[in-house]
């Protein structure tokens, strides 16, 4: 196959992977591991073996940290586990219901606030630190996911064009 063909391919891959870091409907950095590996196993390129461990290491760590983030800086700000189900809930149905780019986001944090809520119906200021430690931790998240998937981009890059 042509080497250009497959640069232009792990390119588009790492890009949708970047904006997959904050658009829930495309799997991220999922996308960007797969274009720096079939840059680095589809072209004869000069990148080291180690920068596909290193990256494939950031992308488990950034896995297991969304998974982790939003649930510490949600405790820290005073949620409990309603506002988890509802932030789920919510950016599900934000997702699909709100037909806005951001509208998952805006799902999550009227789940969380809607799920806190049930929870204690009177404590409306509980509801807004959560929903606040909610955004910190999408953005914490989302953060470490661009900067990753960033990186990959512009190493591949780098070994494409230099």
């Amino acid at each position: 196959m042509d080497p250009v063909f497959i640069d232009i391919i792990a390119l588009v891959l790492l890009f949708l992977g970047m904006l997959g870091t904050f658009l829930p409907i495309l799997p991220g950095l999922l996308l960007s591991i797969c274009g720096l590996l079939i840059f680095k196993f589809g072209t004869e390129n000069e990148m080291p073996m180690m920068y596909v461990w290193i990256f494939v290491l950031l992308t488990i760590i950034s896995t297991v940290l969304n998974y982790v983030i939003p649930a510490k800086t949600n405790k820290k700000y005073g949620g409990t586990r309603y506002g988890s189900i509802g932030s789920f809930i919510g950016t599900l149905l934000g997702l699909f219901l709100i037909p806005i780019p951001l509208g998952f986001l805006i799902g999550m944090l009227l789940g969380v606030f809607l799920g806190e809520l049930i929870h204690d119906f009177s404590d409306t200021k509980k509801a807004f630190n959560s929903m606040k430690g909610a955004l910190i931790g999408f953005v914490y998240g989302t953060g470490f996911n661009m900067m990753v998937g960033l990186a990959m981009f512009l190493v591949v890059g780098y070994y494409i064009f230099f």
